[in-house]
């Protein structure tokens, strides 16, 4: 298996592209100058590194300078701040049952290390989003489902096979963010009885007269969830 180094680091460039205030200098000439600037002003750089003690740690900074006009072969990236689009909600990463699986058997130090890198606002690089799945995913040990096989009615719903691994993790992780972590979820499948292939795989599709069950489905595992302490933003 080959190894290598995985370096995750932001270089960061000003450009003066924003508008700004015009006047005229000694000659007459109208000049103009910017209304914002980011020289002088610092950005920190984190990177992971194979054989190195670095796991999201901070490797230096780099500092936003004046720049030239780059080349049309040159990877450029402009930013104007005086013109804006959507809201960003935050960023983010998945919590899948591998991931959790995983975070279950590191020692409770490394434990911490990791919930600290990755959510601290102070400590870490401050993840503001979690995204997770509703029953088993492509990043699950097996398939399984929420309901047993037929239970079109769901009554026997019920999450408990996520509180091994994958809930306390998320608890974990909201802790980490103090308190305030907005989660969406997401099924990879129904479960195969509602599926035309009665497959979870392979693709398929949702029967016409389980529609009901599914949407209530959904219902089911946001109000466990927040049941749990765990709100669902999506």
């Amino acid at each position: 298996m080959k190894k290598g180094n995985i370096l995750i680091a932001l270089t960061l460039l000003a450009v003066g592209c924003s508008t700004g205030t015009n006047h005229e200098n000694e000659e007459g000439h109208e000049v103009s100058e910017p209304g914002f600037s980011m020289e002088g002003r610092e950005a920190k750089v984190y990177m992971t590194a194979d054989g190195t003690d670095l796991r999201l740690g901070q490797a230096g900074t780099k500092s936003f300078e004046q720049a030239r006009q780059p080349l049309e072969t040159e990877v450029s990236v402009f930013v104007n701040p005086e013109k804006t689009f959507q809201p960003l909600l935050g960023i983010g990463g998945a919590i899948t049952d591998a991931s959790a699986e995983v975070f279950a058997s590191l020692p409770e130090d490394k434990q911490e290390e990791l919930l600290k890198a990755y959510y601290s606002r102070e400590e870490g690089i401050g993840y503001t989003l979690v995204r997770t799945t509703i029953h088993s995913c492509d990043f699950s040990s097996g398939s399984y489902t929420y309901v047993s096989d037929k239970d079109k009615e769901l009554k026997s719903f019920s999450v408990d096979h996520d509180k091994e691994y994958r809930i306390p993790l998320i608890k974990k992780a909201i802790e980490a963010a103090g308190g305030e972590l907005p989660l969406y979820a997401s099924p990879w499948s129904p479960p195969a009885f509602m599926k035309d292939n009665n497959n979870m795989l392979r693709g398929g599709k949702l029967l016409p007269e389980f529609y009901n069950s599914w949407a209530l489905y959904y219902a089911k595992f946001i109000k466990a969830y927040e049941g749990l302490g765990m709100p669902i933003w999506g």
